[in-house]
């Protein structure tokens, strides 16, 4: 005898009464796919797209959908808009902001999604999948995916000085490398191409056989000379701008980059990194501030399976190899904290884990410096500097 389990049960249907109108967005340079869930609309999620960077359309189309569900209702309905974070940044966001749209910023690799081996990924899937995070995030499920807080233009402006300075010392190591790869292949080894008298040692250089610098070959490191000093220039302007800015801090009301200096061991780069990538945020606790740098635990377990998988690295990467830096030289500046002592004694029992001690090192510095820029808590032990 047939029974009804033999009948599965249709598939639950999206609600019809939703309070507003809700879009995500899938964004490329070329296209901008808007996808829509609007009240009255039935159980479909429409779909449009605009030319990439056309905000008037954008906000035409939105607009469109505000005057379609008012006809539909009699009623008129706020926009809610998710986007992921991406190459674009946070001026759209912002954009919609100002036009008093509600948005929201999500983390994409927060956002479920299918696990099998070739999974489809189309922006239409995607844009699907982003609207139904985002009715999940607005009906107040927990843990649904990670909003971005967005910053600020002047935050997101401040911290440019650090990174383009990290840009141009990579460009100079290459050039550095370069140089001395040239020359090594001619038998020429320790040249120091940072010293003040490159040119001079340049011209007094001979090749392994005794013979002058071939003139072409002379002639290229010449040209990759002017480079380096130019980089080099632009480095030292780089650090000047930051100077001033901490400068600049320390004079006004104490504030995290003030703090910050006064430890033994932290200077005006590590100072700027932490101040410009991660301290100037709220954070509710110690654990959010260790995931904020990725450098929080992630455990695998399940059944009698149970270990650590080492830290997320889902955080900000700048930060976090800033911290594992500072960590090596906390060691050596503040030997007799409380935290060099935990790693000495932890290292004391187990010397083969000191690598991965020293980020268990680096994610406790990163707490207790947040807890003393915004507690005034003294990291126990720590030496300050003098006035």
């Amino acid at each position: 005898m047939q029974t009804a389990a033999d009948h599965p049960e249709a598939p639950t249907a999206i609600r019809h009464d939703l309070g507003a109108i809700f879009i995500s967005l899938e964004l490329s340079r070329s296209t901008w796919l808007i996808t829509s869930l609007s009240p009255g609309g039935g159980e479909k999620m429409s779909k449009h797209s605009v030319r990439g960077g056309n905000v008037a359309g954008l906000l035409e189309r939105f607009a469109q959908l505000q005057e379609k569900a008012r006809a539909r209702t009699g009623r008129t309905f706020p926009i809610i808009v998710i986007q992921e974070a991406g190459l674009d940044g946070f001026w759209i966001h912002r954009v919609l902001q100002n036009e008093g749209i509600e948005s929201h910023v999500v983390d994409p690799a927060s956002v479920a999604t299918s696990r099998r081996r070739r999974r489809a990924k189309t922006d239409r899937i995607d844009g699907e999948a982003l609207l139904r995070t985002l009715l999940a995030y607005k009906r107040g499920e927990p843990r649904v995916c990670a909003m971005v807080k967005a910053t600020t233009p002047e935050e997101e402006d401040r911290r440019r000085l650090c990174r383009e300075r990290k840009v141009l010392t990579n460009e100079r190591v290459q050039h550095v490398n370069r140089i001395k790869g040239l020359l090594f292949g001619q038998g020429v080894s320790g040249y120091e191409p940072l010293r003040r008298n490159r040119r001079q040692q340049l011209n007094e250089l001979r090749t392994g056989d005794g013979r002058p610098l071939p003139k072409h070959l002379k002639t290229q490191i010449s040209r990759e000379l002017d480079r380096l000093e130019l980089l080099l220039e632009q480095i030292k302007a780089v650090e000047t701008e930051r100077d001033a800015l901490l400068a600049a801090q320390k004079v006004a009301l104490p504030g995290p980059a003030a703090m910050l200096l006064d430890f033994n061991g932290i200077g005006p780069e590590f100072t700027a990194v932490l101040w410009s990538e991660g301290l100037f945020r709220h954070f509710d606790n110690r654990r959010q501030v260790a995931s904020y740098a990725g450098l929080a635990p992630t455990p695998w377990q399940s059944g009698s399976v149970d270990h650590e998988q080492g830290v997320s690295k889902a955080g900000n990467p700048r930060l976090r190899t800033t911290l594992i830096q500072l960590a090596w030289l906390w060691l050596r500046h503040q030997p007799q904290s409380a935290l060099a002592l935990w790693f000495k004694e932890r290292v004391s029992r187990n010397g083969r884990f000191k690598k991965t001690t020293i980020v268990a090192l680096a994610r406790k510095l990163l707490v207790a410096l947040w807890k003393y820029v915004t507690a005034g808590v003294v990291i126990e032990g720590a030496v300050m500097k003098t006035a």
